[in-house]
């Protein structure tokens, strides 16, 4: 975008870099006033957050069935749901049987995710699988495979990034050159937390505490970085070339497994774009960290904020937009260093991403994200733990490239 147009399209310039929480709503309409009825499989954190979440949509989802195999967290289900209304079972297979379910959220340990997502697509089950998708990369491609064979049914990856309103408009920015070239990705989910959760009984160690065993869990990739790999995947249409990390058992040294510390370097060849992802569990400055790097400016995120930083040329370029065109003013940080892109208080992402599952399941159309592009960042989080674990750089194969042509 030449200077000339940039003055030009000021208030195209404006309109992308000031975002209203409210702007969204244009999104997710959908002609349909059927409540589709749910079952929640995995009732741990994310599982009784997401069963709050849906009090939201009392006009869209109801839950009427709750599985989980620990009875604590059954008597949980107890406690915050109506057992008159709902159901509760302690096998997935069971809850699959109850043919008042129309659609399941699966949100248990990782190694789980193919099994219960496979046996809920041949239950005719809508699905919403928390990500990421797979453990495996073979499971990636069965499971793309297994939904392909189901047309009529919805498959959702929670990566929802892909439905933030902010995460939307930076995509836009991208697109639209406000960026420029972009060369780095730095990217950071940092903690100083032991990531332990309590444990009323030491048999059940492994079953709570998955998050820290291979034989479960893909570490802190899947559980945290797999959400900014997604969206690099996403804003930029570009898949990796090749994924080379390091990492350890740093700080806590309590016989877990999956490392406390970790750093990803993922090249994307054909976009000429270095992608940097790291988390640790021994220091939280930075905690979520997320700064897209390009010619022109950068963009530095938060989860429900964020700002933009522009380049020497194009804040001059900025100003006379904002100062001298007549466009609407730019919403300037108070230190005028940067551009601030929220004005208002944006939802949970999962929020946004429960909007989208309910206009996929009514339009039977095919979600922001879905079976091919929760799979890709599936096998690249694989890809991650391999090299991680194993050593040595990971080449991005062809047959990788998940795609409804596939």
């Amino acid at each position: 975008m030449n200077r000339r147009n940039f003055i030009k399209n000021g208030s195209l310039c404006t309109s992308t870099l000031l975002l209203s929480g409210a702007l969204w709503s244009n999104f997710a309409n959908t002609k349909n006033d059927k409540v589709y009825r749910i079952g929640i499989i995995g009732f741990g954190d994310r599982g009784s957050g997401l069963f709050n979440v849906l009090k939201d949509f009392p006009g869209k989802f109801v839950v009427n069935a709750i599985c989980d195999p620990l009875d604590f967290r059954l008597d949980n289900a107890k406690k915050m749901a109506d057992t008159n209304k709902v159901k509760l079972y302690r096998d997935h297979r069971k809850l699959l049987e109850n043919k008042n379910v129309d659609a399941v959220i699966i949100s248990t340990p990782l190694n789980t995710h193919y099994e219960i997502a496979k046996n809920s697509l041949e239950a005719g089950k809508h699905v919403y699988l928390e990500k990421a998708m797979t453990f495996t990369v073979d499971q990636a491609m069965s499971l793309t495979r297994i939904a392909e064979k189901h047309p009529n049914q919805t498959l959702q990856i929670g990566h929802q990034y892909r439905y933030s309103p902010l995460y939307y408009k930076v995509k836009k920015m991208i697109q639209d050159g406000y960026l420029g070239k972009v060369v780095q990705i730095d990217a950071r989910w940092d903690r100083n937390w032991n990531w332990r959760r309590p444990v009323p009984d030491p048999s059940l160690e492994r079953k709570i505490n998955w998050r820290m065993y291979k034989e479960y869990s893909g570490g802190l990739p899947a559980e945290l970085l797999s959400h900014q790999m997604d969206y690099i995947h996403w804003a930029f249409d570009a898949l990796p070339t090749t994924v080379y990390g390091t990492g350890g058992i740093d700080f806590y040294k309590d016989s877990r497994e999956t490392y406390d510390n970790v750093q990803l370097n993922i090249r994307y060849e054909q976009e000429d774009m270095i992608g940097n992802f790291g988390a640790t569990c021994a220091n939280k400055n930075d905690g979520y960290s997320f700064r897209i790097k390009g010619s022109k400016g950068m963009v530095s995120l938060l989860t429900d904020d964020g700002i933009f930083y522009p380049e020497t040329e194009t804040r001059k370029e900025l100003e006379e937009v904002d100062g001298v065109s007549g466009a609407t003013k730019i919403a300037w940080t108070e230190n005028k260093n940067g551009i601030s892109l929220v004005d208002s208080k944006l939802k949970d992402g999962s929020f946004y991403a429960f909007e989208d599952f309910y206009k996929a399941i009514s339009e039977n159309s095919l979600p922001d994200s879905n079976v091919y592009t929760g799979g890709n960042t599936a096998i690249c989080v694989a890809l991650a733990n391999d090299s991680i674990y194993n050593g040595g750089m990971r080449k991005w194969k062809p047959e990788y490239n998940l795609s409804p042509q596939y």
